[in-house]
């Protein structure tokens, strides 16, 4: 009988072990394991998908570059390069609105994140009416074109 009980109990103890040496090492395993990338910044597909209301014309485009030049100069630049002189001050580069990738994104997208920021960028939501921020996108359209 004793040695049936020292036999049950080597096998806990050994299930136990090799319990907490799996575990063990499952937990090492994401503690490696690099966080997700959060540099990409997507807006959500109902976002993506709204387009602009507004023409893109002289008037919409010059109106676009008076809100930029009031908001979003000191940050992304006179040329939209993400090189304004509040820039070097930021945790991120400001995006570069000159480059194809950039301006692969929807207008509905761009509104999106113009409205909603992310930091270091803040939301406009409040600030600008949804008018003045879809003549930003149109004007931030220029800037991409060479």
């Amino acid at each position: 009988m004793k040695k049936i009980i020292m036999q049950i109990g080597k096998i806990k103890l050994s299930t136990f072990i090799a319990t907490g040496a799996i575990i063990g090492g499952i937990s090492l395993l994401f503690a490696f394991v690099p966080a997700p990338d959060n540099k990409t910044w997507t807006a959500p597909a109902t976002a993506d998908k709204e387009t602009n209301p507004m023409a893109s014309n002289a008037a919409t485009i010059d109106a676009g570059k008076s809100v930029y030049k009031s908001k979003c100069i000191d940050c992304h630049g006179p040329k939209g390069k993400g090189d304004g002189p509040k820039s070097a001050d930021l945790d991120k580069n400001p995006q570069d609105f000159t480059k194809a990738e950039f301006q692969k994104q929807s207008d509905g997208s761009l509104f999106w994140k113009i409205a909603e920021g992310r930091k270091p960028m803040p939301s406009f939501k409040g600030e600008l009416s949804k008018e003045q921020r879809w003549q930003v996108v149109s004007y931030i359209r220029t800037l991409g074109k060479k």
